[in-house]
């Protein structure tokens, strides 16, 4: 008997023990939700870069990373083109890096932003594109036209050298 309720004792303790875990659980599944929604929102900097400026700006970087494996004319690849492109705009990286942090913590804006530099470089090679293919169709136009010129200055050779009955 003294077993029996000994053993019915130990079993209520570990649930009541599990309940008080569970309480404990959830109570730090919250403040963990809590602590991690981020208002943070960095002041403005005193150099901000224009919300247009900064989507050309990043519309350049996307450029000059991507071309970054790709030979220049010189034959030469794993240039950095980024100093290029800070001269162009005539800002520093520290500059870049302020602002870029503090329109990454205005979330909506630097999405825009981003989405604007992307849009503009699909319609570039979208233009760009559309001009390869006519370059090419007028480079094959070209060929095609010196091929019948070979021929028809070949027949008329034949014909020069063909002797007259």
């Amino acid at each position: 008997m003294k077993t029996e309720n000994s053993t019915k004792m130990f079993v209520e303790k570990d649930l009541l023990l599990i309940d008080k875990m569970k309480n404990f659980y959830y109570l730090l599944t919250l403040f963990f939700l809590v602590s991690c929604t981020s208002n943070t929102i960095l002041e403005k900097p005193k150099d901000l870069i224009p919300k247009d400026t900064m989507s050309l700006l990043i519309e350049e970087m996307m450029i000059a990373s991507s071309s970054k494996f790709i030979k220049n004319k010189f034959q030469e690849n794993d240039v950095n083109y980024m100093t290029l492109v800070y001269e162009r705009f005539k800002i520093d990286s520290l500059r870049f890096q302020r602002s870029n942090l503090y329109y990454i913590s205005k979330i909506d804006d630097y999405q825009k932003i981003i989405e604007k530099a992307t849009q503009s470089l699909e319609a570039k090679k979208t233009f760009y594109g559309s001009q390869k293919t006519r370059l090419d169709s007028l480079r094959k136009d070209s060929i095609k036209k010196i091929k019948t010129n070979a021929k028809l200055l070949d027949s008329v050779k034949k014909m020069e050298l063909a002797p007259i009955q």
